[in-house]
């Protein structure tokens, strides 16, 4: 017992990293992580509405198909003109998946509750072999 005491730092840190390494998991779990074969089941059960938060000129080198271009400084004006049903589902989309976390943020806020981020972004759609368009 007396080992503990004295040590309780080595313990603080066993279980702060333990529940680093946790949380990613949890998030998972959590429904967290939109892949791309996920959201294309969104798209084609549920209507759901594809909102690309990339600049105009990112999303016109390549975009999922059917999606609608709404960078991320302009989401909070113009998302409720693009989708007026806030019941629709969202999947958010950028390059590489940062900006659509922070975009999902945004349209919470709005009032979108089913605002999902594609975990990845672009590549991981690219490299799970989904259609990209070109403007």
């Amino acid at each position: 017992m007396n080992f503990i005491i004295d040590n309780w730092y080595l313990f603080f840190i066993a279980l702060a990293s333990g529940g680093m390494l946790l949380a990613p998991l949890m998030r998972e779990a959590a429904g967290g992580a939109l892949t791309p074969a996920n959201a294309v089941q969104l798209i084609n059960r549920e209507k759901a509405v594809v909102i690309d938060v990339s600049e105009p000129d990112e999303f016109a080198a390549g975009h999922v198909g059917g999606s609608r271009n709404v960078p991320l400084g302009q989401l909070e004006e113009r998302l409720p003109q693009v989708v007026k049903n806030k019941a629709l589902p969202l999947v958010l989309v950028c390059a590489k998946g940062a900006r659509a976390q922070r975009a999902v943020g945004v349209a919470k806020k709005l009032g979108y509750d089913n605002a999902q981020a594609l975990a990845g972004g672009l590549k991981a759609w690219r490299d799970a072999s989904m259609p990209v368009e070109k403007a």
